[in-house]
């Protein structure tokens, strides 16, 4: 008998299959009683009735818990009442284990400690498997896009030996009796990889030891870090537009159970169409004081300032030229005002945050030096960085999309902890 998934129960109408999985309920009506089988791509009413079920199976009726792991052999049939739009009518259910204690997550509500801590078995639920569905699809089309427009893949190392974004938020750890940092980003290895390759990317995991407890900010998440080669700000931003409208339509095609499941009104991600509103940092501001709010000029964006912002529109707003001394040392000043700096943020609507950050990189080998010493760093480590702008140098532009920031905003959840399997807080590092 084939052994099949239950996403794939619609080619085999009519036919005798097995599933193997997990009990995630079990109910009694009359003498028929039905279990309801998750594998991990979906749930599945499979139907117990006597005589067509072998006795064994259906004497377990009173002694199946929730989350023993069984398989079920038996014959596919269409039922547009069940979930899934499929049934199965079961001849035989073998019993893998049994749980001995009651499964700790029940229907009733739980503590958000108690679910954090019971993070292991949490992502079993309906809700923490669609999220870490439509995280998966994400994901996939983030690679997709880049692969499509001959984009190459270069991996970044998680052990640096210099910053990115300053030293205040590096994690550092002993590397045989020197310092490395866990990296914040994969964005300087990028460049090298952008001058050898034309445009390149990284996905993977970066650490920020901000002592942050908001909704927005976890230290360990992942980034998409693309860089390219004779790309100035205006083109990047187009990039990043792109790579949002095309992850969305992604989303949209594939992840509809998904978003049902979490009951997301999809509305305003219908309307994510480029172009997205650009806006510069002092339009931004105008914005924030307008409403009534007073905002100090040449600082950051709260997460208060950048959900006002957000509220003006209805797709995510892009927002360029930012005061020089706020940004990275190694971003491009405008030539036009030395004072401001060619970087971008995107905010997404609905108050979701920035879930892009970029901008154009400085390609002067003397103005880099002195960007870095004005910045209070040692030379030594960004030799190789320089020699960027040694050989070669050309105008070049990237940006970093933060993948749990991104998943929030699509699956509509308010805590960024659920978007990654195993959050990593100031306050949790279990399980």
């Amino acid at each position: 008998m084939k052994t099949v998934l239950i996403k794939d129960l619609k080619d085999y109408e009519g036919k005798d299959v097995q599933l193997r999985g997990w009990v995630y309920n079990t109910r009694k009506v009359g003498k028929i009683w039905f279990v309801i089988l998750r594998d991990g791509t979906g749930l599945l009413q499979g139907v117990v009735v006597k005589g067509e079920s072998s006795d064994e199976s259906f004497d377990l009726k009173q002694k199946l818990n929730q989350e023993d792991s069984i398989i079920i052999n038996g014959c596919v049939k269409k039922e547009d009442r069940s979930v899934g739009g499929y049934e199965l009518s079961v001849k035989d259910i073998q019993v893998v284990q049994h749980v001995s204690d009651e499964f700790p997550i029940s229907p009733k509500e739980h503590g958000t400690d108690f679910l954090m801590s019971n993070r292991h078995l949490w992502l079993r639920s309906k809700r923490q498997n669609a999220i870490m569905r439509i995280r998966h699809q994400t994901a996939r089309a983030i690679r997709d896009f880049f692969d499509m427009n001959s984009f190459t893949l270069i991996d970044s190392p998680i052990f640096t030996g210099n910053a990115v974004e300053g030293t205040t938020t590096l994690f550092e750890v002993d590397y045989f009796e020197r310092s490395a940092y866990l990296t914040q980003s994969g964005q300087l290895y990028q460049e090298a990889g952008a001058t050898a390759f034309g445009r390149t990317y990284c996905f993977g995991p970066t650490f920020r030891a901000e002592k942050s407890k908001t909704r927005r900010h976890l230290t360990e998440f992942w980034m998409a870090e693309p860089e390219m080669a004779y790309v100035e700000l205006e083109e990047n931003m187009v990039w990043a537009e792109n790579l949002i409208c095309y992850v969305i339509d992604h989303i949209l095609k594939i992840c509809d159970d998904e978003l049902n499941t979490l009951d997301r009104d999809t509305v305003l991600l219908k309307a994510v169409k480029p172009p997205f509103p650009k806006i510069t940092y002092d339009e931004a501001v105008e914005i924030i004081e307008n409403s009534g709010k007073k905002f100090n000029y040449g600082t950051d964006f709260g997460a208060p300032d950048e959900t006002l912002i957000s509220q003006n529109f209805e797709k995510p707003i892009m927002i360029h030229n930012w005061p020089s001394d706020i940004k990275a040392f190694y971003m491009k000043r405008n030539k036009n005002n030395n004072d401001l700096a060619l970087g971008f943020d995107m905010i997404a609507p609905e108050g979701y945050g920035e879930i892009i950050g970029g901008g154009q990189r400085e390609d002067d080998l003397d103005i880099l030096i002195d960007r870095i010493r004005h910045h209070d760093l040692p030379l030594e480590p960004f030799k190789w960085y320089l020699d960027l702008r040694k050989y070669g140098s050309v105008p070049h532009s990237g940006f970093g999309l933060g993948l749990e920031r991104t998943v929030a905003w699509i699956c509509g959840t308010r805590h960024i902890r659920e978007t990654i399997p195993f959050p990593r807080t100031m306050s949790r590092l279990e399980p």
